[in-house]
């Protein structure tokens, strides 16, 4: 994600990093070489364009710019689902290491770095990494070797030593009950990470915008080339960086999780949840927090 970036006037003009550009500059340059052909043949045969009016372009752009925006929305929503979704999993880690404050070391430590090996699990399954290696830099469970979904069994785990405790008259029912509620808290938060990254926006919906605003994008050249002559592909470019941007903007938000300019920093949130559990339990080497490099940060 890009962070800590404030854009002056030379920035909007020429910046590359963090911009869409990049990653729409090959679809811009057909369309300037369409743009360019689109005038060389109205200049050639000037009878050939004179009928092709741009009307009906105006009134297709104002509708493809209307559904592209319901699009961008609905891809927002999830991205910022999903990044509450990660503020409720930092706050209910938190609040589990100080409701286990009053137990003895030994048996607290396995809790909390139990839940170390949740976040950075649900990372790694997120972002289709190795899920069980993430997990094992901080708890080494042998049942998890099995497991179709590690990241829950290492919450179970957590739960059941919760259990253990309470068997052991460590724990209260009343304590236990508590602590329940914040691991039920991270069930409820990879449930719904899950969701987000396993249900796409409707995918013949997504077709569709794409079609159209290519489709649109490649004609606009031959109903603006008799009028503009030469200023056709400045006006071309700007509308197609327009609709090519908006749509691969709302492909980076559709999926939050992953390592895009503007995908979520999930490294630095499972770090902040690293390092708020180990100092909780009293350790003092601390892994770093992490910055962006260039402004962006994972």
């Amino acid at each position: 994600m890009i962070v800590g970036r404030r854009a002056g006037l030379f920035e909007i003009a020429f910046a590359l990093r963090g911009s869409i550009l990049p990653r729409i500059a090959g679809r811009l340059v057909v369309l300037l070489a369409v743009s360019i052909g689109a005038v060389l043949v109205a200049q050639r045969w000037p009878a050939a364009l004179e009928r092709l009016s741009a009307v009906p372009f105006t009134l297709i752009g104002l509708s493809l710019s209307i559904f592209m925006s319901f699009r961008n929305n609905a891809c927002y929503d999830r991205w910022w689902e999903a990044r509450k979704l990660w503020g409720q999993l930092i706050i209910a880690a938190r609040n589990f290491a100080r409701q286990t404050q009053g137990l003895p070391e030994p048996a607290r430590e396995p809790l909390l770095l139990g839940l170390a090996a949740f976040a950075g699990g649900l990372v790694a399954r997120l972002r289709d990494g190795d899920e069980r290696a993430a997990i094992a830099r901080w708890r080494d469970l042998p049942a998890l070797a099995a497991a179709p979904n590690p990241t829950d069994a290492i919450l179970a785990a957590v739960g059941a030593d919760c259990a253990r405790l309470q068997g052991e008259g460590l724990l209260t029912p009343v304590h236990l009950s508590v602590l329940e509620v914040q691991l039920t808290e991270l069930g409820h938060v990879q449930g719904g990470c899950e969701r987000i990254k396993t249900t796409p926006p409707p995918f013949s919906y997504s077709l569709m915008l794409h079609r159209t605003a290519h489709v649109f994008c490649l004609l606009l050249p031959f109903a603006l080339a008799h009028a503009l002559g030469w200023w056709t592909p400045v006006l071309v470019l700007l509308t197609g960086y327009t609709f090519f941007g908006l749509d691969a903007l709302g492909d980076q938000l559709e999926d939050p999780f992953g390592l895009e300019d503007n995908d979520l920093p999930l490294d630095a949130m499972v770090r902040t949840v690293e390092r708020d559990l180990l100092f909780s339990l009293g350790r003092e080497d601390l892994p770093p927090v992490l910055e962006a490099k260039g402004y962006r940060l994972t």
